[in-house]
């Protein structure tokens, strides 16, 4: 059991250094401000019709 786990052990070092020398951790930053920029900068994107939805009961009269 110990040589198989100091085998995987091995195993997962040399895929690190493998992720590491191919550029796998080089941008960090660049998903993370992915997500905060708006949409409608991008002016390729096709713009959707917004989409229908059910009047909230603040946006309803009563009378």
């Amino acid at each position: 059991m110990i040589p198989g786990m100091i085998f995987l052990g091995l195993v997962a070092v040399v895929v690190l250094f493998w992720a590491a020398r191919s550029g796998q951790f080089d941008d960090l930053e660049g998903e993370a401000h992915r997500i905060l920029m708006d949409d409608d900068a991008d002016p390729k994107k096709k713009r959707r019709s917004p989409e229908r939805r059910m009047p909230d009961a603040e946006d309803q009269d009563e009378g």
